[in-house]
């Protein structure tokens, strides 16, 4: 007691309370947490080996291959035999072919020339059919989304060729060759021998109609 006063267990807890809030405000305060750095985009230098005609000619089209080859009409003198995959080394081939067309379209959004040096195409003389590597990389500097466009077109047909080999759906296959030819020559057509567009369509037109009403599609040959 106090003068009177009694100082009750509350009182000297809420003195106490004051003072460690008065000394927590004067203590210096914790240090933020560091912000984490953005994870990079790439782990690190992507630099080109070959060309993009190399790269088409040495990786791209031989597992283009893989797809194409996996359902086909052949003749023969017995009659025509279809092929649709059937085993499971069928199925792996086609996955491999599926899985190096997905991830290698990919490293033609590296920079890197387009055909090998003094390789300059078909592009000479009043006949030329073929664009020249500076027209090619001309073409991609004026509009780089339709060249990043195209890239993504033929990746997606690689993902669904990668769902079809999950499914074994065989039947699905001619749609997905048909869709891959597609990718491949509307890209050709427009980066490589435009000359040969309106040829091409007319080949397309006579082919649906020789096979309407046929089941599996019959795609007009892509140009090695």
């Amino acid at each position: 007691m106090l003068n009177g006063f009694v100082r009750t267990p509350f009182v000297a807890y809420a003195g106490l309370s004051i003072v460690s809030v008065l000394l927590s405000a004067c203590s210096p305060s914790k240090p933020a947490p560091a912000p984490q750095p953005a994870a990079p985009a790439l782990w690190g230098d992507m630099k080109p080996v070959v060309s993009v005609k190399e790269l088409m000619r040495d990786m791209l089209d031989p597992a283009s291959d893989y797809i194409f080859d996996a359902v086909k009409i052949e003749s023969t003198k017995g009659g025509t035999v279809e092929s649709v995959p059937k085993t499971d080394k069928d199925w792996e081939r086609i996955r491999i072919g599926a899985v190096t067309l997905a991830e290698g379209v990919y490293l033609l959004k590296i920079p890197r020339p387009f055909a090998p040096p003094g390789d300059e195409n078909s592009s000479k003389g009043p006949d030329a059919t073929e664009l020249s590597p500076a027209q090619i990389k001309a073409k991609l500097e004026a509009d780089p989304v339709l060249w990043n466009a195209k890239i993504e077109a033929l990746r997606n047909v690689a993902l669904e060729v990668l769902e079809i080999v999950k499914t074994r759906k065989a039947e699905e296959m001619w749609q997905a060759g048909d869709d891959l030819d597609q990718a491949c020559e509307t890209c050709h057509i427009q980066y490589w021998y435009p000359g040969d567009k309106a040829l091409l369509e007319r080949v397309d037109r006579g082919l649906r109609d020789l096979n309407k009403g046929t089941t599996p599609p019959v795609s007009a040959g892509r140009k090695r």
